[in-house]
């Protein structure tokens, strides 16, 4: 298949050409896409250079898959271009979550409403893709009453900037601010702007997106996003509330029966998820695995995940990759 990767040169879009070589995903031509400044340039694809190409050269190569990252303004400026020209578009950005007639995937979770009229599919948020594929399972077996939601999320998901800016503070060097604060030896309990209802942007979508995926759309939900100084993923620590008991025994089976999903839960030798192990990995993993005694019917766990990979570029390829074996594209 003819597939553009948009915003190729980027954090994100460099993972997404990683995980289709690891995948082996039948690539017959690559088109990768960048800004004005990259274009001529090249990335190494199956260890072959490609020359990256402007948005008119892409959309004129007319590739059946077209995978975005390059930001919510380029994909509500070209996404709907591609999918007219014959490309089904699986975005990354922010930019197409909240259309309703724009399917938002979780391939384990819902990737089995998609049809093949869909021309643009969501990819959502890191921080929901993580939490919606456990809560999922969660809410089919014991049904979801309320959810609380605190995130740990890296400074991955902010792109190189957020990178340099903690790799400088902890260098002594000065730099320039993707966060309002310094963010190394720091957490700050800030994931874009403030809303005037006093939930940030991050927090926003996290709530709209997980009742979006799980078919929820009362679900009573809320979250706080904190940003911390680690590189390898984003931790969130959930409770939950269901309708029906459960045995806690019972919800660690689940977890570990569920596609995607790692079972890490062994406190009595320390063993429980953390970004630094969470790294370079495709899974969920998933631990301290706790009834929460202070209602009828709660519990506690904690979730990791590599935000570039499951929460991003694995996510879309894996969207993909169902869209490609159900003949959909």
């Amino acid at each position: 298949m003819k597939i553009a990767v948009i915003g190729a040169t980027g954090l994100v879009g460099t993972m997404m050409l990683k995980v289709l070589e690891e995948r082996n995903f039948p690539v017959s031509e690559l088109i990768p896409v960048a800004s004005a400044k990259s274009v001529g340039s090249e990335v190494l694809f199956l260890g072959k250079p490609v020359k990256v190409v402007d948005m008119q050269e892409a959309l004129a190569k007319k590739p059946q898959l077209a995978l975005f990252s390059a930001g919510g303004s380029v994909s509500l400026q070209w996404a709907q271009a591609f999918a007219e020209a014959g490309a089904t578009v699986i975005d990354n950005s922010s930019a197409w979550r909240k259309f309703p007639q724009i399917p938002l995937i979780v391939p384990e979770v819902n990737a089995g409403t998609l049809k093949a009229t869909d021309k643009i599919i969501a990819n959502p948020n890191c921080s929901t893709v993580q939490l919606a594929l456990v809560l999922d399972v969660l809410h089919k077996a014991f049904g979801l009453k309320r959810v609380v939601v605190s995130t740990y999320q890296s400074v991955t998901g902010s792109g190189l900037k957020g990178i340099k800016q903690l790799q400088n503070e902890r260098a002594g060097k000065e730099t320039e601010r993707t966060y309002p604060h310094q963010i190394d030896l720091n957490v700050i309990p800030q994931g874009g702007i403030f809303e005037e209802d006093g939930y940030t942007v991050e927090e926003s979508k996290l709530i709209f997106e997980t009742r979006k995926i799980l078919s929820l759309p009362g679900l009573p939900i809320t979250c706080t996003v904190v940003r911390v100084p680690v590189y390898g993923g984003h931790s969130e620590s959930v409770n939950a509330e269901f309708d029906h008991q459960f045995d806690v025994e019972a919800v660690k089976e689940l977890i570990r029966l569920t596609p995607g999903a790692v079972l890490q839960d062994d406190p009595a030798n320390a063993l429980y998820p953390m970004p630094l192990f969470a790294a370079d990995k495709d899974e969920v993993f998933v631990g301290r695995i706790r009834r929460d005694f202070s209602v009828a019917s709660g519990i506690n766990f904690w979730v990791v995940s590599d935000n570039l990979r499951k929460g991003a570029a694995t996510n879309a390829v894996q969207i993909a990759q169902y869209l490609l074996e159900n003949k959909l594209v």
